[in-house]
């Protein structure tokens, strides 16, 4: 059974994730490479569990962007679009608590990845636009 209280409740977290990314995106002098990228995993992370509960689906507690889609693909959703947002697991935890350890090639380019953010977040936004507070789609 749908979940969609949980679903809303992950995507407003989910949303003020991307508010603090959209806040971060011109300051680079006061906004690590790191924290940016924190945001940007956290919204995405808690957007795919969002669209995770529309399934009836219980989330696993991951970081791991990729299992999260894997099982979205499982369930029947087209993921390709949202594939490269796996590149942002890696900032979930290592390239905040490992300084220096962890590899990251080139800095964000974080006009893209405002824009590769907010598509997820607008397609989950629809999908839970179309339920109603019984779980019932529209």
């Amino acid at each position: 059974m749908r979940d969609i209280k949980q679903a809303r409740a992950m995507l407003r977290m989910a949303h003020r994730d991307f508010t603090a990314l959209m806040g971060m995106a011109r300051d680079t002098l006061a906004f690590a490479e790191e924290i940016f990228g924190f945001h940007a995993q956290q919204a995405v992370e808690k957007a795919l569990k969002a669209w995770i509960c529309l399934h009836g689906i219980e989330y696993p507690f991951t970081h791991q962007l990729a299992r999260l889609m894997t099982i979205l693909n499982n369930a029947g959703e087209d993921m390709e679009l949202f594939w490269a947002l796996d590149q942002y697991s890696v900032y979930s935890v290592q390239a905040r608590y490992e300084e220096g350890d962890v590899a990251l090639d080139e800095p964000l380019n974080r006009d893209a990845v405002i824009v590769e953010v907010q598509t997820l977040l607008d397609k989950v936004d629809v999908l839970i636009g179309q339920i109603d507070d019984t779980g019932a789609s529209d």
